[in-house]
């Protein structure tokens, strides 16, 4: 088992910076890939950017690209998403997910743990 906690959500004006981060615990060793989803009001949750165990690969929703920027620490267990330039659309509750394959996935069936979401809201 994998337990992971998000941290760092709050409400931000359009512009701003926010870093996230999502500590593993337990067995973190079994999150190979790890990864961020967010949900909208009223939306599915969706894919926002994973990262490969070693750092090297990462794979970007391109409504994010450009703008987020995901990280890991393995040493620490820890995996980082920093969000620049956030815009209200990017108003969501963002979740961590962490599986086992060594393929980055996009979809919530390729993740076999997850976090409890942590709330960014973003509004002038």
């Amino acid at each position: 088992q994998v337990q992971l906690v998000e941290t760092g959500g709050g409400f931000m004006q359009p512009g701003d910076s926010l870093r996230l981060s999502c500590a593993a615990s337990g067995r973190p060793y079994s999150a190979n890939t790890m990864a961020w989803f967010r949900q909208g009001p009223g939306e599915e949750r969706n894919f926002v950017v994973g990262i490969s165990r070693d750092g090297m690969t990462t794979d970007y929703a391109d409504s994010v690209k450009g703008r987020f920027t995901i990280s890991r620490d393995n040493g620490k267990n820890t995996v980082y998403l920093q969000m620049d330039d956030l815009q209200p659309e990017d108003t969501a509750v963002y979740y961590c997910a962490a599986g086992s394959s060594l393929r980055i996935g996009l979809w919530d069936r390729d993740y076999d743990y997850w976090g409890q979401g942590t709330q960014v809201t973003v509004s002038s």
